[in-house]
């Protein structure tokens, strides 16, 4: 096998896949990232969750391939001069590889690229096109409340929902549940899966952002595809029924205040000064005829603080745990918030008048 690239070009390629490689392993050649110009020049990692294929463009002046080292081939290529240095591969039969880059000769061994794991075979039935742009913000604005450390694996995962031209992202760890309800352009079937979190991070790393590129994500039995610009991301789906929270979501409430969101988030990033890691000192909210007035106690000092507010209902007194409350706050794009509370013993909810945002979040006990 002989390739030609430019260092950019093949320096991205290695960026993308290399999510996909295992920061501990038994088998060495999930290390290494597959060469295959057996057509066009594909790179493939592939740690047996997360699997990631993409297509780079360069030479292909003799065809083969081979499995290198993923840390190596990597620090390799990127000391390179410039952007616009030229970077050939070659490999031997015994898949001895020479790179060089610029005037210099690296020599490293191989591995038989017919040894690597190949990812699994994905019937391209069901499936449903979003923008790119969306699924960025989707996975940012509800990826935080997944439990990843969690014994059980379901609150883990992001339960994603498909129903008609619907479309909902859900995860929840026990003490809030975030939400985010998408209008497709088109109308679809009913599909649904829950998928790692640690995978949905990792694919909202490498998607460009971009509102007018789509990526098409494709539901199997036992995995997920998503395909965007030359790039192939496949990752295995929890097994298992999802949490039923519909039951949870009402709508009933005694008391909602609409607040400007960033002077609350100020309000409560202050109050967090008092709070250490092993610390579980509530944020204690009290809501008044016009205002709601913030505050927190613990070892180290108090804070005390009044938000002008506009309120209907009942005035109420209710504790949270202020980094659940903080990052949905940092989750929403709106410049006013509307917050919804039926007692102190009850959820608080988080939501717009369209739902496309719905953040849930459970209270706790305070002593006065």
């Amino acid at each position: 096998m002989k390739l030609i690239f430019k260092k950019e070009k093949i320096m991205n390629a290695i960026n993308i896949v290399s999510r996909a490689i295992p920061a501990r392993t038994t088998n060495p050649i999930l290390e290494c990232i597959l060469f295959d110009a057996s057509s066009e020049i594909k790179l493939v990692a592939n740690d047996m969750d997360l699997g990631i294929e993409t297509v780079v463009e360069g030479e292909i002046k003799e065809k083969g391939k081979v499995a290198l080292d993923a840390k190596l081939i990597t620090e390799i290529i990127r000391k390179a001069d410039s952007n616009e240095s030229l970077i050939e591969i070659e490999s031997d039969s015994s898949f001895l590889t020479v790179i060089k880059a610029d005037n210099s000769l690296f020599r490293i061994q191989g591995r038989d690229g017919e040894e690597f794991p190949y990812l699994p075979y994905i019937e391209k039935n069901n499936y449903i096109s979003i923008s790119q742009f969306t699924l960025k913000e989707v996975v940012r604005q509800t990826i935080f409340s997944a439990a990843v450390n969690d014994n059980n694996r379901m609150m883990g995962g992001e339960y994603i929902e498909v129903k008609s031209d619907k479309v909902r992202f859900t995860t929840l760890d026990g003490h809030r549940i975030s939400i985010r309800n998408i209008n497709m352009k088109e109308y679809y079937g009913e599909e649904k899966a829950i998928v790692p979190v640690r995978s949905l991070n990792e694919i909202s790393k490498i998607v460009s952002g971009d509102n007018e590129k789509e990526i098409i994500i494709f539901f199997s039995k036992n995995h997920l595809l998503f395909e965007f610009d030359q790039t192939k991301v496949i990752c295995g789906i929890i097994d298992g029924e999802y949490f039923k929270i519909d039951h949870m979501l009402s709508k009933d409430s005694e008391t909602k205040i609409t607040i400007n969101k960033n002077e609350l988030i100020s309000y409560i990033d202050r109050s967090m000064i008092f709070i250490r890691e092993n610390d579980h000192k509530p944020i204690i909210l009290n809501i008044n005829e016009s205002n709601l007035n913030i505050s927190i106690k613990s070892s180290f000092g108090t804070m005390d603080g009044d938000i002008l507010c506009h309120k209907e209902g009942k005035n109420l007194k209710i504790a949270f745990n202020p980094k659940f409350l903080i990052d949905a706050l940092r989750a929403i794009d709106d410049e006013e918030v509307d917050l919804y509370f039926t007692n102190a013993k009850s959820p608080c909810f988080i939501r717009d008048d369209e739902e496309r945002y719905i953040y849930l979040i459970l209270p706790v006990n305070f002593i006065e």
